[in-house]
């Protein structure tokens, strides 16, 4: 889990790839990949079955739950709920009030840095089309005590053979899945399933948001009012995307793209990291070449990037060389989507 973390984390690329190629291994081992390691890696943090905890004072006992965003929250035996979970008193037992109070203060703790890694995975998830089976929804998000009440605050989807979605689904409160119409949803076992990204849900994407106000549920990231863009045909089958020439943005913006899986290029002789890439399908990489370049060990020295060229290249060609630029054609509209938006939202 620390290794996952570091992974996916840690700002200095050598220690992250390094982690990486352990993590890699370790999965390997148990015959996974390292992102069906990671789903098995979440802990439980040893929640009930529904998702709550019972902390017992002795005399008095708490229920402790989530709300939307994973944040725990108190409630007494009678089910009233408290701003906070009160301190041990004079006539609670002497050994059960502390540790129970004691196991509350580590659980926040726990589920806040559980809560941020698990929304930016699952984010990414969306992004990169992640899929599993049926039975894995069922075993790594449903029936799980705590990833569970992030996963049915999002609309998942069955998805065909050519990768197009059908059957878009919620997890309900009770568990079973249901339909935008509220009607049970059916999958077999090994159906691929995944968390749907807008431009898979179609004319029924207004519904779904109906759906979700009227129940007022709050999502853990932007899915159903995430901002669309996409290319024109002239970018498509250009082979530099120009409409970003010339914006700037503050040099913290690029660097955390890395939440939506950009990194930053390594350090040139001049000590500056001068572009941001991110991978793509078929071994190519996204290039955004910055000005001056972020300064390596103190960005408040080049406070202010500005965007030079956006361009595409093969995974090992020179990220600065015009020899090989390929067509933004390459990209599906979902990934084209995402690349543009992550750029907007740097530049804004």
């Amino acid at each position: 889990m620390h290794l996952h973390g570091i992974a996916d984390k840690v700002k200095n690329r050598s220690v992250r790839e390094r982690a990486a190629e352990r993590l890699a291994d370790a999965a390997t081992t148990r015959g996974l990949s390292p992102e069906q390691l990671a789903d098995r890696l979440v802990p439980d943090l040893g929640l009930r079955a529904d998702g709550g905890l019972v902390l017992d004072y002795g005399p008095r006992r708490f229920v402790v739950g989530f709300d939307d965003q994973l944040r725990p929250t108190v409630a007494d035996e009678d089910g009233k709920r408290l701003k906070s979970l009160p301190k041990p008193g004079a006539r609670d037992d002497a050994t059960l009030g502390p540790a129970a109070y004691q196991r509350f203060s580590a659980l926040k703790k726990d589920v806040r840095t559980i809560a941020a890694d698990q929304i930016r995975r699952l984010e990414r998830a969306m992004v990169r089309r992640r899929r599993w089976t049926a039975e894995e929804l069922r075993e790594l998000f449903v029936a799980h005590p705590l990833v569970w009440h992030l996963a049915r605050r999002l609309v998942w989807a069955g998805y065909a053979d050519d990768g197009t979605a059908h059957t878009a689904f919620r997890i309900a409160e009770d568990r079973t899945l249901a339909t935008v119409d509220d009607d049970p949803a059916t999958l077999d076992p090994s159906a691929t399933v995944g968390i749907a990204h807008p431009l898979d849900l179609g004319a029924d994407l207004a519904r779904w948001s109906v759906v979700f106000a009227d129940y007022e549920i709050l999502q853990p990231f932007p899915q159903l009012g995430r901002e669309i863009h996409a290319l024109t045909p002239a970018e498509r089958t250009s082979v530099t995307l120009t409409r970003f020439d010339g914006l700037a943005g503050p040099s913290g913006r690029f660097m955390s793209l890395d939440r939506h899986g950009w990194r930053l290029g390594p350090p040139l002789d001049g000590g500056g990291q001068c572009w941001v890439e991110r991978d793509l399908a078929g071994g190519h990489l996204v290039i955004a070449e910055l000005h001056p370049g972020i300064a390596i060990g103190d960005p408040s020295l080049t406070p202010q990037q500005t965007i030079r060229d956006v361009h595409i290249v093969a995974a090992g060609d020179d990220p600065q060389s015009t020899d090989h630029h390929i067509p933004f054609a390459v990209l599906d509209p979902i990934t084209a989507s995402e690349v543009l938006r992550d750029l907007h939202l740097a530049t804004a």
